[in-house]
């Protein structure tokens, strides 16, 4: 739902106050295209914004859409592949999914939500996807704590204990920036127009600021590599201690171009809290001048990712001068260098796709050694990350 919601201020139907039904993938099993959380909306007209499945499912979803709003009610479909019917609506890729479907308002929320949600880049969607519905916008969702419930004391109405229940559970998807269900057994006696045997289901979708990209040295394959980046969705940053290199309109598009000696620069913005576990730093300057003091600097911080481009003879050499500068040899196994995988890429933009390759290696759930081509693999080609994306009973 964070993804439409910058679209839905020019959605004709949200415009024109249709009342709308709101889609969601609430688990999924196998290979599936998209992650739980994944939302579609559907007009009353019959008006799509947004995906589930690249097309496998939409029709099938927006027939039970239409319904659901003829009925006033929510429901949940399940969608998976039957070998035996080829007619039969499902997934020819062999996943799972669970979708559940809500009528709602205009648009699916409210629009102080909506405003509140528009211009920030760093909050959670909390929904309430049982028959009492509803949902709430959590603005910092890196500070959320146990202790800070006002936002689910308005979406819950319930006791202490049951919102500091939700709160230990959603503390961990908030912090991480994950989309996740977290169903609640209501108190006993609670009251209201909910039955006590029917759980609390929330759905929480939380979103991070950008992770940054650090991009050191200002050459041809630091320009290929920035809009690589960006294309991956990392805030990029361009540093050089070099004015005559860095100043060159080719860098222009990076979120932040600096002039500085790199290492000095990492130090400083490491100092300043600006970098955190998910940051990624790329070494492409090729200069022990400014490689050795930056890998020190970056081996001490905690970071997802850190490579160096350079031959295998500079990488002897680099680990030696690192090992010199007293860099323990266990940190050194964190050093993606040479940088990339091994692609057989040559030209800068094809060694930003090594690069940004093993980047996103870096974060798979099995080590970078283990990828290959897709054609020679068996099993999923879509990994679930976390056990909360699996098909699992809804109630």
């Amino acid at each position: 739902m964070l993804e439409l919601m910058p679209s839905l201020g020019t959605w004709r139907p949200a415009v024109s106050g249709q009342r709308c039904a709101v889609a969601t993938i609430v688990a999924a099993g196998g290979s599936v295209p998209r992650p739980l959380g994944t939302s579609m909306l559907v007009s009353e007209h019959g008006d799509v914004l947004g995906s589930l499945s690249g097309g496998c499912v939409e029709g099938a979803v927006v027939e039970a859409a239409l319904q659901a709003m003829h009925d006033g009610g929510s429901r949940l479909e399940s969608f998976g592949y039957s070998a035996e019917d080829a007619f039969a609506v499902g997934l020819t890729c062999g996943g799972e999914l669970e979708v559940h479907i809500q009528p709602t308002g205009t648009a699916g929320l409210d629009p102080a939500l909506l405003n509140a949600a528009s211009g920030a880049s760093s909050l959670a969607l909390i929904r309430r996807l049982d028959a009492e519905g509803g949902a709430v916008v959590v603005p910092h969702p890196a500070s959320f704590s146990a202790a800070g419930s006002r936002e689910l004391s308005a979406l819950l109405g319930a006791d202490d204990a049951v919102i500091r229940a939700a709160a230990a559970q959603l503390e961990p998807l908030l912090h991480g920036g994950r989309a996740g269900l977290v169903r609640l057994a209501p108190p006993e006696g609670c009251g209201g127009s909910v039955p006590e045997t029917e759980p609390i289901t929330l759905l929480v979708e939380s979103r991070l600021p950008a992770a940054r990209m650090l991009i050191f040295g200002a050459n041809d394959f630091g320009a290929a590599l920035l809009p690589a980046g960006k294309l991956l969705g990392y805030e990029v940053t361009l540093c050089d201690a070099r004015p005559a290199f860095s100043s060159q309109g080719r860098f222009l598009g990076a979120d932040h171009l600096v002039t500085d000696w790199p290492h000095r620069y990492l130090a400083a913005e490491a100092a300043a809290g600006r970098i955190d576990s998910r940051t990624v730093v790329c070494v492409l300057t090729h200069d022990p001048k400014f490689d050795i003091p930056l890998l020190e600097t970056a081996l001490a911080l905690d970071l997802a990712y850190v490579g160096a481009m350079g031959s295998r003879r500079s990488h002897r050499q680099r680990l030696d001068g690192l090992l010199d500068c007293g860099i323990p040899a266990h940190a050194l196994e964190r050093l993606h260098s040479p940088i990339g995988l091994d692609l057989g890429a040559v030209t800068p933009a094809e060694v930003a796709v090594s690069i940004t390759a093993e980047i996103l290696a870096s974060r798979a759930p099995h080590p970078a050694s283990a990828w290959g081509s897709l054609k020679d693999g068996t099993g999923p080609i879509h990994h679930n990350t976390s056990e909360q994306s699996k098909v699992t009973p809804w109630t």
